[in-house]
């Protein structure tokens, strides 16, 4: 045998050591993920800060909140980001969750497009079984709003502030409706993805006309008068997220800002005369967004590699001076439509206890998963996990304004449910 011979018969055994390394590193290797408390650590702070954002590269070590519970103790150290539980950081609003809260169903009816009505304190929802709007008191009764019956409705889109919607059916035609005054007007068939103004004067929505150069992200009154158009939409209608602030400032999000390569992207802030409002970076794709009640910050989740693809939680300054400021990562996975936020700074949300890798490719991956509710203190990082009496699997949340009750939604139970913080 020649030396020419032993050379590749050597290059040949390396390639396949270093073939069968790969293979155990992707396929094998055991993940070091920091895991939810165990029961013992119930009702005390999760993590006592943000993870590292290395410049908003998004590749710290985040909490895993996602998997089977089997760690050992509180004083577990997230690696990478010298940042360790401390018990003594423990919500003091939140001691006396060391009993599990009681869970209580409202009512059994079929809803959708659930909403805090305009008191704050109840909910307001469509019940598609007889048609009918309903409201659910702050004592938790529940009754009509109006005797009118609406068949086969598709959509609701509820002011916040007075007792009015925009109807949507799946045939196209929108109908605005006054529940106290029963006026109703139809509105075009081409207007789509509704959202009001704070003080219920205004309604946004996209005009799609058949010519991409005819599609505007408009403005009008809820009768669908005085009609105003702010931004051309042209073939980028499916990337602008119809979303009105509650300071009025910024009516839009636009994911039609500067390329930034796969894993990153800029939303644009639109507002209602052309500004040159500031951007935000957001770190992954399948960005939803939540504001806090006085618009000054936006709670929102992206899925990229860094996160296995699943949707990974983040607040951010969101008033036209200070966009994108302060963006921080709350080290935890769910999706922001399963969050609401009570203030500037508290958030709540269902946070799957187990969450498959690309989960945030579709959300249905998690839709028989139950979920944990957690308070999340977006200043501080601080997470709260809140005990219950039962497994559900969050699909909408809801804080009543005064603090006291949080309702959320089932993904497949019937019902509103409701949990006491007070």
């Amino acid at each position: 045998m020649d030396k020419k011979q032993i050379l590749y018969i050597v290059i040949f055994i390396i390639i396949c050591i270093l073939l069968g390394y790969g293979l155990y590193f992707v396929f094998f290797k055991e993940k070091n993920n920091n895991l939810l408390p165990n029961d013992s650590t119930i009702g005390t702070s999760t993590t006592s800060s943000f993870p590292n954002t290395n410049n908003g590269q998004n590749n710290f070590n985040q909490v895993n909140t996602n998997n089977q519970n089997n760690n050992t103790g509180t004083n577990n150290t997230i690696s990478g980001n010298d940042t360790t539980n401390n018990t003594n950081n423990v919500d003091n609003n939140f001691q006396n969750l060391q009993e599990k809260k009681l869970v209580t169903k409202i009512t059994d009816l079929t809803m959708q497009n659930i909403n805090k009505d305009t008191s704050g304190n109840g909910l307001r929802f469509y019940n598609n079984q007889d048609g009918k709007f309903y409201k659910i008191s702050a004592n938790g009764t529940v009754q009509t709003i109006s005797d009118k019956v609406f068949f086969n409705v598709s959509n609701v889109t509820w002011s916040p502030s007075q007792n009015e919607s925009i109807i949507e059916y799946p045939d196209g035609v929108n109908t605005y409706y006054n529940f106290d005054t029963q006026k109703q007007v139809t509105l075009p068939t081409h207007w789509e993805d509704f959202s009001f103004a704070k003080d219920g004067t205004e309604i946004a929505a996209k005009s799609i006309g058949l010519d991409t150069n005819n599609r505007w992200l408009i403005t009008s009154d809820p009768q669908g008068k005085n009609i105003k158009l702010i931004e051309p939409m042209g073939e980028n209608a499916d990337k602008v997220i119809v979303n009105w602030s509650p300071n009025r400032q910024i009516v839009a999000l636009s994911a039609t800002g500067q390329a930034l390569g796969s894993e990153r992207q800029e939303i644009l802030a639109v507002g209602l005369n052309k500004e040159n409002y500031k951007s935000l970076i957001v770190e992954g794709r399948g960005i939803e967004a939540q504001w806090s009640p006085d618009g000054t910050k936006l709670l929102h989740s992206a899925y990229n590699a860094s996160s296995d693809y699943k949707p990974l939680l983040w607040i951010v300054d969101a008033t036209p001076d200070t966009m994108g400021n302060n963006r921080k990562p709350l080290a935890i996975n769910t999706w922001a439509s399963k969050c609401t936020m009570s203030d500037g700074r508290f958030a709540y949300c269902g946070v799957p206890t187990y969450m498959e890798t690309g989960a945030g490719f579709s959300q249905e991956i998690s839709k028989f998963v139950a979920d944990d509710i957690y308070k999340i203190d977006t200043a501080t990082g601080i997470k709260t996990i809140i005990p219950t009496t039962e497994s559900h699997t969050i699909n909408s949340m809801y804080v009543s304004d005064d603090g006291s009750t949080l309702y959320f939604t089932d993904l497949n139970q019937n019902g509103v449910f409701e949990i006491p913080l007070k």
